[in-house]
């Protein structure tokens, strides 16, 4: 069970890695084949993009541990800190959103590209998996 769980810590490490990469990769091709302010767009949506998975996963690894915790327990706590951090999201992406391409006013769709840098960090990861040799997750897990 621990060896599934190093394996899927580092999948998700990976993950992250590669949504900064891949980003930053995105925004310099950008700004060098449109302009500054596309290439801006792009980086400040990949960052969004790489906040909004780390706040992610944060959430579900305390909901795992709190499940496995409280497993007998007649009524188990969530701290408030989980929903904050599930809501906040949220509430951080809108904001930052509207900021950014009010305030700033940098290209929306650059910025809408940049966030999808996660998705292209998933593939990534999903490529990366179909062509590596060696230990494997078990099939049960």
């Amino acid at each position: 069970m621990a060896e599934d769980e190093s394996f899927y810590a580092a999948a998700e490490r990976r993950i992250e890695h590669f949504t900064l990469a891949i980003g930053a990769i995105a925004s310099i091709a950008t700004g060098i084949f449109w302009n500054l302010k596309a290439g801006a767009g792009v980086a400040t949506g990949a960052l969004l993009s790489w906040i909004n998975y780390r706040w992610l996963k944060q959430g579900i690894n305390a909901l795992a541990r709190l499940s496995t915790e409280q497993a007998g327990a007649e009524k188990p706590r969530v701290p408030a800190s989980v929903y904050l951090k599930f809501l906040g999201r949220y509430a951080l992406l809108i904001v930052a959103a509207y900021a950014i391409l009010r305030g700033f006013s940098l290209p929306a769709p650059s910025f809408m590209a940049g966030l999808f840098a996660v998705v292209a960090a998933v593939l990534v990861e999903m490529t990366v998996q179909l062509f590596r040799s060696g230990p494997q997750p078990r099939a049960d897990s």
